[in-house]
């Protein structure tokens, strides 16, 4: 069953309270490797980062372990995981240095050149409109900024993406729905993998969206992919 992706933040709310649970199941925690390593791609301590698509706020936190920014506004077009993530937040009494905000990446409410960098783990290929939800990222990034980006790729070895590929259209479904106790949240996962413009063609998508000295880097066998650009 094809997803809308004018659905994502209805379906995000609905999975939100298993979101945390099944996002280190299903990865064996290594999830948690992806982000810190993500997070480590950000060449100093910045002063205002804006982490889109913060979900849960897991990558705002690790932006805060590694002391990579004075201040961090997390937003989400999801409720649900905001109310999560504010949870966390609170727990950890990291008010005064997380805001979070409902907003669509799309149309952001924030004046031009307002962050230091901005970053978006598992969210870019969410994105209902690619180019323009870049463009307006750009928008609101200092020139200089950095922008980071962790997102799902097409593994290239062939071995490893055929039994990738069995555990992503087959096996995780079946456990995500079990869990989840939603019939089609765990069936988009692949299909948004398999419509994203992964590795070089990402890369020109940055570039054509204002953005210059575009690279990635791939981990666990391409499972997942770290873009670092600049706005220019």
């Amino acid at each position: 069953m094809q997803i809308d992706k004018t659905q994502v933040g209805e379906l995000f709310d609905s999975i939100s309270k298993r979101y945390d649970f099944l996002n280190h199941f299903l990865t064996l925690d290594i999830d948690k490797i992806w982000r810190r390593k993500t997070v480590k791609q950000l060449s100093c301590p910045k002063e205002k980062v804006l982490d889109i698509a913060t979900g849960t706020c897991d990558l705002a936190i690790e932006i805060l372990k590694q002391n990579k920014a004075k201040s961090i506004i997390g937003i989400d077009l999801s409720k649900g995981m905001l109310e999560k993530g504010q949870a966390k937040i609170d727990k950890l009494h990291l008010n005064n240095q997380i805001t979070l905000k409902q907003e669509d990446c799309h149309n952001l409410s924030f004046e031009d050149n307002s962050f230091d960098a901005a970053l978006v783990g598992f969210g870019v290929r969410n994105f209902r409109d690619l180019d323009k939800g870049l463009r307006e990222i750009n928008r609101v990034l200092k020139p200089g900024g950095e922008f980071i980006v962790l997102e799902f790729s097409k593994i290239k070895y062939p071995i490893i993406s055929f039994f990738y590929g069995i555990y992503l259209n087959h096996l995780l479904p079946t456990i995500g729905k079990a869990i989840s106790k939603h019939n089609i949240a765990y069936t988009y996962l692949p299909q948004s993998i398999g419509e994203f413009p992964c590795g070089q063609d990402f890369l020109e998508r940055l570039n054509k969206a204002g953005f210059k000295d575009a690279s990635y880097k791939e981990l666990t066998f391409g499972i997942v992919t770290i873009y670092k650009s600049i706005k220019k």
